[in-house]
């Protein structure tokens, strides 16, 4: 595939459209690199055309940016400003009546795939007027901890701003699992089975009857009661269900639904030694909560479906509507919890809030905002496609929440400090933020020292005029800064650049942990002092950043 210029100019226009006349490279490739993830092959070329085409379109006014991209794709001006996209009809639901569920598992911290699902259902819930279960499945005493229970749970309440109606512990429904158990075996719909892994894999392969279904269902329920007693060593023994040993769905034959650890759970203890698996457990669940519908990630697969739909006909349960959707894949995101857990204990990684993780509390960290995960998840929706994205689309969405609210100051990485010969004494008035006075200003009594970056120092040309930022002009004349005067309009129509600073008597150390998980160390103004943790700030011309610890001035990176 060649480098789309026609659709980079498309893109770039409407962007720059939708923002003040300004487009931004970085939501350009994002938006290409969405529709055409091939294109990642020939990045370099591809962002030196971006870089090229948004230049170009920067330089024309709004009216006649709106008017070339009338010209060329008139479709991208049909949405009106601030219309929302919806989520699309939900099949077979009922107004009140449909029941979704959130089905996290507390055994690692939750990702930006879980986020989508769990709005997905949450905002599906809301738009019926129906309810929206938080269930916890701690079902595998090994790896459920309560770290990871407390950690969704504040970050599904807190973060995603999803309010469950009820919330469920499933460890809690163990009676009810051994009294389903109990009734299967009862109707020789399920049998204890000792043998090992692979005879079991290799008769399943097959399709061949395994000799323990045969057993009456007197030995059965005395075998499974032993179960529960402890009797037995972990791996010697499983319920399984008697389905179809032959069906083409390889699920359907006589999987395992419970096997034995004797692993201490966090919340039950040792209470249990008998465990459902996913399967089991969740057809239970789903039929004795009423959920209506289940919508979940392709990726589980309909094979599961078939398998759960029959447990819940041999139990009489109610059955769900169930709606599978496309992954949404973050580019170069690893998610999995074992990659992830092997990347922190080898220290490649500092931990589940490394910045280069999609998990969610590394978002949190990276400023990224509730708004547009929300955004994301409906723009993803329900189509069955794999939505391929990355980070520059998630930060393009969030700029555009974060922006307007967002107070403003100064960080200088590489500090150069300079002196401005004849540069008044003065209180120089900085803008908390460009457009909204009603932020405010901070106020700073400066003279002639300030710190600014040392490539703007050294990017400065002879005679050329530049502005400190709500502060100054000076002019280089040879190694010297000359002042030249106060006032911005003695700047218009001569002056290059404009740059930040920050005030030599006014400058403390700052750090930021950037997105490569590489600290960089600098000099802000002392007035991010007085924020607290959690704020979100942006450093002027550097990026927004969020206040990670106060003690250490140390800020977490998150996009430009």
């Amino acid at each position: 595939m060649g480098i789309p210029k026609s659709d980079i100019l498309k893109y770039a226009l409407q962007n720059a459209a939708s923002f003040n006349g300004k487009a931004d490279k970085n939501a350009v490739m994002g938006k290409l690199l969405r529709e055409n993830p091939e294109l990642k092959e020939k990045i370099k070329e591809l962002a030196a055309e971006i870089a090229k085409t948004v230049a170009e379109v920067n330089k024309l006014g709004i009216e006649e940016q709106k008017s070339k991209l009338e010209e060329i794709a008139p479709e991208l001006l049909e949405k009106k400003k601030g219309a929302k996209k919806e989520l699309p009809e939900l099949k077979n639901a009922e107004h009140g009546k449909v029941v979704t569920r959130i089905p996290p598992e507390p055994s690692k911290h939750l990702h930006i795939g879980h986020a989508f699902s769990f709005i997905i259902n949450y905002l599906y819930a809301k738009k019926y007027e129906g309810k929206c279960i938080l269930r916890f499945e701690d079902t595998n005493p090994a790896t459920a901890k309560k770290e990871y229970a407390d950690s969704m749970e504040n970050e599904i309440r807190d973060y995603l701003k999803i309010s469950p109606d009820k919330t469920i512990i499933v460890s809690n429904d163990m009676p009810k699992f051994y009294e389903c158990a109990e009734k299967l075996i009862s109707m020789e719909k399920a049998y204890v089975c000792f043998c090992s892994k692979e005879r079991i894999r290799e008769m399943r392969h097959k399709g061949e009857l395994c000799g323990c279904r045969a057993k009456s269902k007197e030995q059965n329920l005395n075998e499974w009661k032993n179960m529960l007693a402890g009797k037995y060593k972990e791996g010697e023994c499983i319920l399984r269900l008697s389905g179809d040993i032959q069906s083409p769905n390889h699920a359907m034959r006589d999987p395992a639904i419970f096997r034995i650890t004797y692993e201490e759970h966090y919340l039950q203890k040792k209470n249990y030694c008998a465990w459902p698996l996913y399967d089991f457990e969740n057809a239970i669940e789903d039929g004795s909560y009423g959920i209506t519908h289940i919508l979940r990630s392709i990726e589980f697969g309909s094979m599961r479906v078939e398998l759960q739909d029959y447990i819940k006909t041999l139990l009489k349960l109610p059955k769900q509507t169930v709606v599978q959707y496309g992954r949404f894949n973050i580019a170069g995101a690893i998610t999995q919890g074992r990659e992830i857990r092997e990347m922190i204990k080898s220290r490649a990684y500092i931990g589940w809030d490394d910045p280069r993780l999609v998990t969610l509390i590394a978002l949190k960290k990276r400023c990224i905002q509730t708004e547009t995960l929300h955004e994301l998840a409906v723009e993803a929706g329900l189509s069955t496609s794999q939505t391929n994205t990355d980070f520059t689309v998630i930060a393009a969405i969030n700029r555009k929440v974060l922006d307007p609210k967002t107070d403003r100051y100064f960080f200088v990485k590489e500090p150069q400090e300079i002196t401005v010969e004849g540069a008044p004494e003065q209180t120089a008035e900085i803008k908390m933020h460009p457009t909204d006075t009603k932020r405010g200003v901070r106020n700073y009594k400066v003279h002639d020292k300030f710190y600014i970056e040392k490539k703007d120092f050294e990017a400065a040309k002879e005679n050329e005029l530049v502005r400190l930022m709500d502060c100054l002009n000076f002019r280089k004349k040879g190694k010297k800064l000359q002042f030249e005067s106060l006032e911005y309009e003695n700047f218009r129509g001569k002056g290059k650049k404009i740059i930040h600073w920050v005030p030599k008597e006014h400058a403390v150390k700052a750090k930021v942990m950037m997105p490569d998980a590489k600290k960089i160390t600098g000099l802000a103004e002392s007035g991010i002092e007085k924020l607290k943790e959690g704020s979100i700030i942006q450093f002027t011309r550097f990026g927004f950043c969020r206040l990670e610890d106060k003690k250490e001035t140390l800020f977490w990176y998150g996009h430009e």
